[in-house]
């Protein structure tokens, strides 16, 4: 299971193995870096924050509890992070423009007509997903793209359960009414 094998890579760290680490940031700086996008909007400034928040994470590892999954407790430092760059600069606005980005290594890439089906759907949840309120992408993409549960959006957003699940219904209505008028 991923998260008892990331407890042995968080224990190993926490006894002085500091290579154990980059194993972690393997596997969670794809999705630390689309959370990251998601509120900068610009590339540049989202590989600072997926990076400053790895440094973060691991400057704070002794106090992770194992409460949460480690990703949870990773993305909610992501998020708050991304958020507060995003409000020093001035206004906080998300952008969910490359939203769905499928990136298959080359000998898993589905056959030419197929990819090309498949970035074409993507165009289209792209768009849509572009036209969602600030906060529901945000939702949306955690709990869609993520598969974080209610309760770890919860925890990583600081919003109510009750408010996540309005969210997520309106997400998917606008998301509904926006594929069928881009279709």
């Amino acid at each position: 299971m991923k998260a008892t094998e990331d407890q042995v890579y968080i224990d190993r760290v926490l006894q002085g193995d500091l290579t154990a680490f980059a194993f972690l940031v393997e596997r969670y700086k794809a999705m630390a870096y689309t959370l990251a996008l998601k509120i900068m909007r610009h590339e540049e400034e989202a590989e600072d924050v997926a990076q400053e928040s790895f440094v973060k994470a691991y400057q704070q590892l002794y106090q992770f509890a194992g409460k949460a999954k480690f990703s949870t407790w990773l993305y909610t430092i992501v998020y708050r992070t991304a958020v507060s760059k995003r409000q020093k600069q001035g206004v906080l606005t998300f952008s969910l423009t490359d939203a769905l980005h499928d990136n298959y290594p080359d000998d898993t890439a589905p056959p030419p007509l197929e990819y090309l089906q498949a970035a074409e759907r993507q165009t289209y949840v792209q768009q849509a997903i572009a036209k969602l309120p600030e906060l529901e992408g945000i939702v949306i993409t955690l709990f869609y793209m993520n598969e974080n549960s209610i309760k770890e959006i919860e925890e990583i957003t600081g919003l109510t359960a009750a408010n996540i699940k309005v969210k997520l219904f309106r997400a998917r209505k606008i998301l509904e009414n926006e594929l069928r008028f881009l279709l």
